[in-house]
């Protein structure tokens, strides 16, 4: 479980959706990333979000674009015209994360496209698992790319560090807000999913999965945790909750029940 390091060499254009800015930029290996700055509104807990969620959802067979730690160095951006992109480099300094740039893909559209059930219960699960608040139909998050689902964008999961209070109890959620996931109707096969990804999951994967966070992102320290701390956290929360994995899929079956 590593990750390739490349090195910003060029600011394409900002991508406006969302308060953290992201930005389209090139990197020395001569590909296009979607940029995630370390600089931007929740620093580097986003980035530890995106990585995770990226990790898991590789780790579980779904289709992500692959992710890269992105290194800025001091002298880039300084000729940058527009002042709030200017200061969202300058304070991005070191290491960021970048995802490959799926050209000519589209958003997926749950009108038009319909996602089989094996796949939407895998996503469903996933989603229920790591808290992500953002699969709705308003905001999908996902991509059509040669004609086949891609997941995008998991900042938004586990919003329970943002407060960093309370872990225990925020493991133990049933996460209620599965209700408004875009492919709930589909997620016909939770249980048998369940079974499958608690295979994959054991706790060794997941462990490797938090040694992935960079210390230098582990860098609070509300409580006076050291980066180790903070994995450690990271670590329980992820396995008590898969431990009891029945709480979520148990929620979002009545959920989905309720819709169909």
């Amino acid at each position: 479980m590593t990750l390739r390091t490349v090195n910003l060499t060029r600011y394409i254009t900002p991508l406006r959706e969302g308060g953290s800015l992201p930005a389209l930029a090139e990197a020395d290996d001569d590909f296009n990333y979607v940029v995630k700055f370390r600089g931007s509104g929740h620093g580097t807990k986003a980035l530890i979000s995106e990585l995770i969620g990226g990790v898991v959802a590789k780790l579980l067979k779904l289709r992500v674009p692959e992710l890269v730690f992105v290194h800025l160095d001091e002298a880039f951006g300084r000729t940058e015209g527009d002042e709030e992109i200017q200061d969202l480099l300058q304070n991005s300094r070191g290491l960021n994360l970048g995802l490959h740039f799926l050209s000519g893909a589209l958003a997926y559209d749950p009108v038009t496209t319909k996602v089989d059930g094996q796949l939407a219960s895998k996503i469903v699960w996933m989603d229920a698992f790591l808290t992500n608040v953002d699969r709705t139909a308003r905001n999908t998050n996902m991509l059509m790319w040669h004609r086949e689902l891609w997941l995008i964008d998991h900042g938004a999961i586990l919003y329970f560090h943002h407060s960093w209070t309370n872990w225990e109890k925020q493991a133990l959620n049933p996460f209620p807000w599965i209700k408004d996931h875009v492919l709930l109707p589909f997620a016909d096969q939770l249980d048998e999913v369940d079974k499958e990804f608690k295979l994959l999951l054991t706790d060794k994967v997941i462990r490797e999965i938090v040694n992935m966070i960079p210390n230098v992102w582990a860098n609070w320290s509300e409580n006076g945790e050291t980066p180790q701390d903070i994995k450690e956290t990271y670590y329980q929360f992820l396995t008590v909750r898969l431990k009891n994995s029945n709480l979520f899929i148990t929620e979002a079956q009545h959920a989905r029940k309720a819709l169909i």
